[in-house]
């Protein structure tokens, strides 16, 4: 067994040693002190100015610029040792890796509260629900961005050869593609919704046969409320290749009311029982300039008038329908207008 020289451990001298542990306890504690500073003082200070984008950068960079700080002291101080050259390039890349997730760190610890402060307050002001949808991708997709660009120049520092690495990824990522085509097609399908804008949250809709309420639209899938209160996850890929109906769109609601009179009313009923109706119809929740009525046919066994309205939008589609149809009841009763219902008459010859 080989004996250990202590007066030179790993041939570096005692006080080198010394020194070194020393330097890096003074950057620890400087990073610190720095850290102190910078919550204590500076911060003071930068609350009495007008402007919150330096109270902002001091709130998110203090404590990573005092870690940055702190490891350059840690990396310059074992600069002290005096290492060989192949050691020396060791650790100066496993820092050079560190002080680069720190710089990464209070890169998008600065973005997430530009975004809080800036962005939020915008969104939440504005009535569409596509820029809450859109804000958690922005986030995540800048913090990604930032990550893979530090592993890239980590990499790239470490001597490997980044090209190689992408074009490697590349191949992987064509596999995995390939494997997974539908979550690949779902994701277009989200990225369609919040670009053509086919529907928004709360927007009735019909797809696949179903039909119902938007309360959620993800990446991946959309939740939809349909009228018998279930709840119905669809793949965002069916957003593409199927046709949508989308029926909060339509500027009012189309009714067209077919009423028979029996064949015994008269001319005069029938024009009573039309202005009947443009009275009622009119006295509701519908568009006034859309209300058409009309004796229109010579049914086997009635007098048919047409009634076509539209209801305004926002309003309660069934309410409205339910209100005219049960005036109509009453009114035409009172005015002593038959409504007819199928009947046959028969002539029967008799010989005498």
């Amino acid at each position: 067994m080989e004996n250990i020289n202590w007066e030179k451990p790993f041939g570096i001298a005692i006080l080198d040693w010394g020194i070194t542990a020393g330097l890096i306890i003074a950057s620890i504690i400087g990073a610190k002190i720095i850290f102190w500073i910078l919550s204590k003082i500076i911060s003071k200070l930068t609350s009495k100015t007008k402007t919150k984008l330096d109270d902002l950068l001091l709130d998110s960079l203090e404590e990573p610029l005092a870690l940055v700080l702190g490891a350059i002291g840690v990396w310059k101080s074992i600069d002290w040792l005096g290492l060989s050259a192949v050691s020396q390039g060791r650790i100066d890349k496993i820092l050079f890796v560190v002080l680069l997730g720190f710089i990464a760190w209070a890169i998008t610890r600065t973005i997430e509260a530009l975004i809080d402060h800036y962005l939020v307050p915008v969104i939440e002001k504005s009535e569409s629900d596509l820029d809450d949808q859109l804000l958690p991708i922005l986030r995540k997709a800048l913090k990604v961005t930032v990550w893979i660009m530090a592993i890239i120049i980590g990499f790239n520092n470490a001597g490997y050869d980044v090209g190689a690495i992408v074009a490697g990824l590349g191949i992987g990522g064509l596999a995995f593609a390939l494997a997974a085509q539908d979550s690949v097609k779902n994701l277009f399908g989200g990225f369609t919704i919040f670009i053509d804008k086919p529907f928004t949250i709360r927007d009735r809709i019909k797809i696949s046969g179903f039909d119902g309420s938007v309360e959620e639209i993800g990446i991946r899938s959309t939740r939809i409320r349909t009228l018998d209160g279930r709840m119905v996850t669809i793949p965002n890929s069916k957003f593409s290749e199927s046709a949508i109906e989308n029926i909060s769109s339509e500027p009012s609601r189309k009714v067209a009311l077919n009423l028979g009179l029996t064949y015994g009313t008269s001319s005069a009923g029938v024009k009573e029982a039309m202005e009947l109706l443009k009275g009622i119809v009119k006295s509701k929740n519908v568009v006034p300039d859309k209300v058409f009525v009309g004796f229109n046919a010579f049914n086997d066994s009635s007098l048919n008038i047409i009634c076509v309205y539209y209801i305004s939008p926002g309003a309660d589609i069934l309410g409205v329908q339910t209100e005219i149809n049960l005036e109509i009841l009453e009114n035409f009763a009172n005015a002593k207008l038959e409504f007819a219902f199928p009947t046959q008459t028969l002539f029967i010859e008799k010989d005498i």
